[in-house]
């Protein structure tokens, strides 16, 4: 594999005696890698990324490498500052990368750890341009979106390719088509199929099928308009996926393709589905997978033997859903509830964990700013476990504090996570240890006990300065703890951040001597990082994110164990299993 440095060093055609502008890294067989770009019509939401990583997993079942990249057009040079009331949860990755939710999709699918070098949006690109031309990369060229800044995006795709040794790169643009900040991103993959000839490239529209209800039928206007738009950009789509509450009638989708010049049998009906882990077979059985074989001319490359197994697999654990015998309800204690795809990790977490434990689990949506010691009863009386999930600023925090001061003195199975383990600290140090005025310095500036805080000498020790810590990083495991059992009697485990503060060490004595115990912290460093509860059924803490590491087939263990202790709440009458075996036993389960 061409090392980094390598590959950033392009080799490209400029010349002021040339309009062609074709940047190749070093490494870079032109040929090798095919693309498959996945744009939206009508609207934004389709769930372009769902689409882009089942179609991807289908291909890397057949023995091929595969390589996902999404293209944002905004400004941000990365997703870290944006709120999830506008734009989803944030997704880590394990260089620190903060990036579109849709990257934690691939991930859950493809099994796969992705890279910065697997995201990019505008601020990336128009950074990188005006860093060349400020050096004279352009040999005095006029720098233009055409050819340099469509010349970058080309470079980070090829950069991709070269780097993962990649058979397909999945290519998806946000957005739809006609949006003014993605128009350049279409310009560009309408230059690489150009430029890397016939057979390399295979587009995918996706579009929306309206059903007004006033009109008993669905209509394609829309979905026409739309795909006429990506077709004035100099792009014949190759399929066309058509996304509808309800089956699209056979009628609508000879309409489309009568429209659009594509193949009756590459425009597909996609309706909503009950999981997302079913797409991958609707997919299949349209028969998509080897029609884009075809089309980009590789099923010489397809491993028939690798894909029945690896689809057995598959269908092993999509068989599981939707036949549980028992379920249990757990809430999700936050302030961002009223969009959900602000918390798409835990919620896909939570279904890995039920779907291998043979448990449905229901969530119940609680909005913490308000809630009380004397309303937490109330707001949480029906759920069988509670997980607080990770947060920013001071609005709902007491209310979280509550949650937690319920499930600790009734004994309901709890998960902390990153913000919910400082709230579990703040709330034990307060009702346990006697410390009333315990508080973060994120929330009280100047409180009298600073139990969590950021503190100088650990800003020292990561070199980080007012910077969060993101990304993956190890954590050290206590020995006989249930941290160590649930992960299997090891010493170290690795765990994904993003967060600015920390327990106080100078707590951490008066903590534990109440019966808290940190089971988990950063290697030779006083950050805690796990915290449990020995005498309660289940309660603990990180500040990491477990469930950005989550995946259909190794569902991460302390969700399992939250899971599996609420079955046992709820089901007591029956002989349920252990939480700390049952995570064991499914956390083994390897892709």
């Amino acid at each position: 594999m061409p090392k980094e440095k390598d590959l950033l060093a392009s080799v490209s055609n400029i010349s002021t005696d040339s309009e062609f502008f074709s940047p190749m890294p070093a490494g870079y067989k032109k040929g090798k890698t095919r693309y498959v770009f996945v744009v939206g019509t009508v609207m934004s939401g389709l769930g372009k990324g769902i689409f882009s990583s089942c179609l991807a997993l289908l291909m890397q079942d057949k023995g091929l490498k595969v390589a996902p990249i999404k293209l944002e057009g905004y400004l941000n040079i990365d997703s870290g500052t944006l709120n999830p009331f506008r734009h989803g949860e944030v997704f880590v990755l394990d260089d620190g990368m903060e990036c579109d939710m849709d990257l934690g999709t691939y991930e859950r699918m493809l099994n796969q750890d992705l890279s910065k070098a697997n995201f990019t949006t505008s601020g990336q690109i128009f950074s990188s341009v005006l860093h060349k031309e400020r050096h004279g990369d352009y040999l005095g060229r006029d720098v233009q979106m055409i050819p340099h800044v469509t010349g970058e995006v080309k470079l980070k795709l090829r950069n991709l390719a070269a780097r993962t040794n990649a058979d397909i790169v999945f290519v998806e643009i946000g957005g739809t088509v006609g949006d003014l900040e993605n128009a350049y991103f279409i310009e560009a993959m309408r230059e690489l199929a150009y430029e890397e000839g016939l057979g390399s490239s295979c587009f995918v529209a996706l579009t929306y099928i309206l059903e007004p209800k006033t009109l008993g039928e669905q209509k394609s206007k829309a979905a026409q308009l739309g795909i006429k738009q990506l077709m004035q950009c100099g792009i014949q789509p190759d399929i066309i996926a058509c996304r509808a509450s309800n089956p699209v009638s056979e009628k609508v989708r000879q309409k489309i393709s009568l429209y659009s010049n594509v193949p009756f049998e590459r425009v597909i009906s996609l309706p909503d589905s009950a999981s997302i882990y079913m797409i991958p077979a609707m997919l299949r059985d349209h028969g998509l997978d080897f029609e884009v074989a075809r089309l980009l001319k590789i099923e010489d490359r397809i491993n028939l033997r690798v894909e029945r197994k690896a689809w057995a697999q598959w269908c092993d654990f999509t068989d599981k859903i939707g036949s549980a015998r028992h379920s249990v309800t757990i809430g999700i204690t936050g302030k961002y509830t009223s969009v959900r795809d602000s918390y798409a990790s835990i919620i896909n977490a939570l279904e890995h964990a039920g779907i291998a434990l043979g448990c449905e689990t229901e969530i119940k949506w609680i909005e913490t700013t308000g809630i009380i010691d004397q309303t937490a009863a109330e707001k949480l009386a029906d759920v069988d476990g509670i997980i607080v999930p990770g947060g920013f600023g001071t609005r709902g925090a007491e209310g979280k504090i509550a949650c937690i001061k319920y499930a600790r003195e009734n004994n309901i199975p709890y998960l902390g996570l990153c913000f919910g383990f400082q709230m579990a600290v703040l709330e034990f140090a307060r009702n346990v240890c006697g410390l009333t005025k315990a508080n973060s310095t994120e929330i009280e500036p100047d409180c009298a006990e600073p139990i969590i805080d950021i503190l100088p000498e650990q800003k020292k020790i990561e070199g980080l300065g007012g910077n969060m810590r993101l990304g993956g990083r190890d954590i050290e495991i206590k020995p006989q703890t249930m941290a160590w059992e649930l992960f299997g009697k090891t010493n170290s485990v690795r765990m994904r951040f993003r967060h600015r503060y920390e327990v106080d060490p100078r707590y951490i004595e008066q903590l534990e001597n109440a019966g808290l115990v940190f089971s988990g912290k950063a290697p030779k460093q006083p950050i805690m990082q796990i915290l449990e509860l020995p005498s309660h059924s289940f309660f603990m803490g990180t500040q990491a994110h477990p469930c950005l590491t989550s995946r259909p087939l190794q569902p991460h263990p302390m969700f399992v164990g939250l899971v599996a202790a609420a079955a046992q709440k709820q089901y007591p009458e029956e002989k349920m299993p252990d939480c700390v075996k049952a995570a064991r036993k499914v956390s083994s389960l390897k892709t």
